[in-house]
């Protein structure tokens, strides 16, 4: 891994009442990568994001970004980092380019009308420059949170469910957007529920549930250590009972004996070897097949695998 830009070491946060929404996260986060948080609503994607953001007070742990504690450090950490929250938060009578503008002045940055117009045409806002953001549709509205996050151009964007509500075309015009940041070496780090946004962009992923850190991996590392292979055969005739020769691989019967299964494999292409060499073994013992049905895991099963335990 390369420079660490974002380093959390044990962090943890209990709300009043006793809520635990972070326990013991440890997250190394390294300069330039796209990391993908994937976790259902209520996992603690939200309150992680806040904690670096400063908008929620740890419990214990730290926070290092770019070298410094963000205990003893925020306020000059903070103007290097950029937010897009999930909620629609910015007053809706504003014109954008004024909301952008006051965004950046916000951090300290000096007027750049220049700036300003070279973000908002890459978001295909110029257009809308002028208009009170309240008129924008909700797509447009997401893209202004973007374009003022951008505004102070910070070195690490966090973007928390920054498609929720958009379509596919603006979700995928988000997509290019992220990729030219990182080509302009900004970090991001998103939330998503998206499992294809993870797929489509990511460089690692992360699965969090119920404020505990499952698993950080690289994507296809992640898809080879988790992935598996499922197929179905329909029999002929139904088995009482798996032969000894087909008892070998991960086989059980279902259907009143009827469906062969088999689930295996490591996401490397060996299931579906498998899967080959256990129908040339059917045949070899006499045992006629009709059909057959070979499923590969996606990233997304392999999240709601994690999420329900079942990986």
């Amino acid at each position: 891994m390369s420079e660490p830009i974002l380093e959390i070491s044990g962090l943890t946060k209990v709300y009043a009442g006793g809520f635990k929404a972070l326990e013991s996260v440890d997250l190394t986060i390294a300069k330039g990568e796209i990391f993908a948080l994937l976790g259902p609503n209520g996992a603690g994607k939200t309150t992680l994001i806040g904690a670096v953001c400063g908008m929620v007070r740890p419990t214990s742990g730290t926070i290092r970004a770019f070298g410094n504690d963000l205990a003893h450090n925020w306020r000059s950490a903070r103007a290097r980092i950029g937010l897009v929250p999930q909620e629609l938060s910015t007053d809706m009578f504003e014109t954008v380019r004024r909301a952008v503008t006051f965004s950046r002045g916000l951090f300290g940055c000096p007027n750049d009308p220049a700036r300003i117009e070279e973000i908002l045409r890459s978001l295909s806002l110029w257009d809308k420059r002028d208009a009170q953001i309240r008129m924008l549709s909700g797509g447009m509205k997401r893209r202004v949170l973007i374009a003022k996050a951008l505004a102070h151009d910070p070195e690490l964007l966090f973007l928390d469910e920054p498609t929720a509500g958009v379509d596919v075309e603006l979700r995928r015009d988000m997509w290019r957007q992220i990729d030219k940041l990182r080509d302009q070496g900004v970090t991001v780090i998103l939330t998503t529920h998206y499992i294809e946004e993870a797929e489509e962009m990511a460089d690692r992923v992360g699965v969090i549930r119920d404020g505990k850190l499952l698993m950080v991996d690289d994507k296809d590392a992640m898809m080879a250590r988790l992935g598996r292979t499922e197929a179905h055969i329909t029999l002929a005739a139904p088995l009482a009972e798996i032969p000894p020769a087909i008892a070998a691989f991960p086989v059980h019967l279902a259907k009143d004996g009827t469906e062969l299964c088999y689930r295996g494999g490591d996401g490397t292409g060996l299931g579906k070897r498998e899967v080959a060499d256990l129908t040339k073994m059917l045949t070899a013992q006499g045992i006629d097949y009709i059909g057959i049905d070979i499923h590969e895991s996606s990233l997304e099963d392999i999240f709601v695998g994690l999420v329900e335990d079942r990986v």
